[in-house]
């Protein structure tokens, strides 16, 4: 007798959304992870980065004060309180009432450190972004065209690097009346060479690219393929140079203000501070010069462990 086999039951069909590595969000993953551009694995490598983040903090810090200068500060930087307070409160040392002492004139030393703040980052951040705009269009100028423009270029930047930095802007800032205006003004003009030199060598590589090429061969002009095309890929040794010159360029600021060719006075400077306070180091009023010489090497070096953080974290060699 033939044993009459069951016929297989019908396969339950399963949805296309519902099978494995398929679906509607199953290549999720894999576009976010194409998607993840080279600042998503910069900030990973900086954030890792202890001595990066430290900086980033003290630069934050700078900001911070800047901003809310009015809310921190005790009193007003510029109020002489020998006139309210009698002369105890001139040159009075470090105390529960005046945190960072107070100066010959009776001024609170702490408010204006704060307010010092405002001077110094306006000025890095104005002269800063001037040196970028002529920087990067000059670099990028030179480096595209070639030729006699890269040679004018060139000169320009030979000439201005042979000048001791200082030196050059003390001789013009000399010869003008002395504003902020007219500090951040000069410096920017003349730190541009450090990024020129980068845009420039950048550019002169990039253009020689398979994409920029193929953009000039389709009829792209000039200006749309500088702009569009080649500066885009030079943004992240632009900001990792301007970063570094920003130490830089507050150090020159206090410096020149030092010599009395900066900030002018009653208008809180970390340069002024330092210059005034010196006088009476040796009689032990060591306060009034050491606290905006504090101020000035923290930001200094926050803008400069934060720089090597961004250079070392825009490194294409070690995105992982």
């Amino acid at each position: 007798m033939q044993k009459t086999v069951p016929a297989p039951a019908p396969a339950r069909s399963t949805p296309l959304s519902a099978a494995p590595g398929t679906g509607r969000g199953a290549n999720k993953p894999a576009r976010e992870e194409a998607g993840r551009s080279l600042w998503y694995y910069a900030w990973l490598r900086l954030r890792r980065n202890k001595s990066a983040m430290f900086g980033l903090s003290l630069v934050l810090l700078v900001v911070f004060c800047a901003i809310f200068a009015p809310w921190i500060a005790p009193y007003d930087p510029i109020e002489q309180l020998m006139w309210t307070e009698g002369p105890p409160a001139q040159l009075s040392p470090p105390s529960l009432k005046h945190w960072f002492g107070t100066d010959l004139y009776g001024r609170d030393v702490f408010s204006r450190v704060v307010y010092g703040t405002r001077i110094s980052l306006r000025l890095a951040v104005a002269a800063t972004v001037i040196s970028v705009v002529i920087g990067t269009t000059l670099g990028a100028l030179a480096g595209y065209y070639g030729g006699l423009v890269d040679d004018i270029v060139s000169w320009l930047i030979n000439v201005i690097f042979a000048f001791p930095f200082l030196l050059f802007v003390i001789t013009v800032v000399a010869y003008l009346p002395p504003s902020d205006t007219l500090v951040y003004t000069v410096i920017g003009a003349i730190s541009w060479i450090q990024i020129g030199r980068i845009v420039r060598g950048q550019v002169m590589a990039i253009k020689e690219t398979e994409f920029v090429q193929a953009a000039i061969a389709s009829g792209a002009s000039d200006t749309r393929v500088i702009f569009r095309h080649i500066l885009p890929n030079v943004v992240a040794p632009v900001i990792v140079s301007a970063t570094l010159g920003m130490g830089g360029i507050v150090m020159l600021e206090a410096g020149l203000t030092f010599l009395g060719f900066g900030t002018q006075p009653p208008t809180p400077s970390w340069g002024y501070e330092i210059s005034r306070g010196q006088e009476y180091l040796l009689a032990g009023k060591w306060w009034w010069s050491v606290f905006p010489g504090i101020a000035i090497c923290l930001t200094v070096l926050g803008f400069n462990l934060f720089g090597d953080g961004l250079r070392d974290a825009l490194d294409p060699r070690l995105k992982q």
